[in-house]
Order: structure tokens, then sequence, then C-alpha cells
């Protein structure tokens, strides 16, 4: 089965309580993203990346603003050999598909990826889970693949709103798991 992992925007300004719009928590997380992040045999990791005037900053602070530290992914989450989209190559481990918006969707080299990649199977874990992560995962719902999120390896910021998004995303189809079972999975 051809398993494709989505890190979803763990970047240095959500992850870290120094960060412009820490996600409380978040850095707990980290060991069980990089873990998943290096036994991926390909994983698509979404990045905010928003100009000084972003009109998302009408709704939240100012955070991961293009070529800022707060807008890079920690170390521990990156693969040796990684591209950014539009890029591609042989051999690539890791691609970083930027977005200005919530939804990942809203990067247009992500649909014609995803048809080009053709997974049976799409894992999803990063921040935050009731707002990034919800876009990815019920967007990827949409292809008809199986989707699998990663409970312990998601943080929320209001944890009411996260757990009725876990419940509509397993309603609409979706597959809850934690990472040591991707793990396995991933391995054998």
């Amino acid at each position: 089965m051809k398993t494709v992992f989505f890190d979803i925007d763990t970047q240095i300004d959500f992850m870290y309580p120094a960060g412009a719009l820490y996600v409380p928590g978040a850095e707990r997380i980290l060991a069980a993203v990089a873990d998943l992040n290096r036994r991926a045999p390909l994983v698509i990791s979404t990045m905010c990346t928003h100009a000084e005037d972003d009109p998302e900053f009408k709704t939240y602070p100012h955070h991961c603003v293009a070529g800022t530290v707060g807008q890079q992914k920690p170390a521990i989450t990156l693969r040796e050999k990684r591209a950014t989209l539009p890029a591609r190559g042989e051999g690539v481990q890791q691609l970083i598909l930027e977005k200005q918006e919530l939804d990942c969707f809203s990067n247009p080299c992500l649909a014609p990826l995803l048809s080009d990649l053709n997974a049976d199977c799409y894992v999803v874990y990063g921040v935050v889970t009731e707002i990034c992560v919800r876009f990815a995962a019920f967007g990827l719902l949409k292809t008809g693949k199986r989707v699998e999120l990663v409970t312990n390896a998601v943080k929320a910021l209001d944890e009411n709103r996260a757990a009725k998004m876990l419940s509509e995303f397993t309603s609409a189809g979706g597959f809850l798991t934690t990472a040591g079972v991707v793990d396995t999975r991933a391995a054998g």
C-alpha cells in the first residue's frame, strides 16, 4: 500500500513557547512528528508562508512571515533529501508545500501532486488540529483514499473544537491512529 505522510505546519512560530502563534504544548509532539517524518516513505510538510501585510493577519497575529526564523521548521522535523514545491527531483524524501492560507489545498501544486503520487493512504499530523490539520484531513478525504489522523502527533488550541473535529472526521470515513501503530505499519 502506497502511503504519503502529511506533516501540517510544524513550524517554529507554532511549536515553541517563544513562537509568534504558539500552540500550548506543541513542543511535546515534536518527537512523534520527527519519528513519523523519519519513517515516512514520503512526507509532504505544509508551511505557512506569509507576507508582512498578509490578509490572514486580520484574524490571527503575525506569524510565519517568509524569511523569518519563526517561519522555519524545527531541524528535527526535516529530512536530508527535501525539496520545496514546485521543485521536484529524484530521491526526494520530503516535499515542503508553502501556503498563504489555512487550507493546504490553496496551493495549486497540491492537487496535481496527489494525482501524480496516486497514494492509497494518507497519514496526517501536526498543528493546529481544529484548523489547518482539519483542512488537510478533510481535503484528503475528498480524494476517496484512506486518511489516518495520528492523535498523539497533533495539538489543538481549543480541545472542545478539536474533539468535535475528530468526531466529524471519523463520521466522514477517516481513521484515528497513533504514532506507534503507524510506525509499525510503515516499518513493515
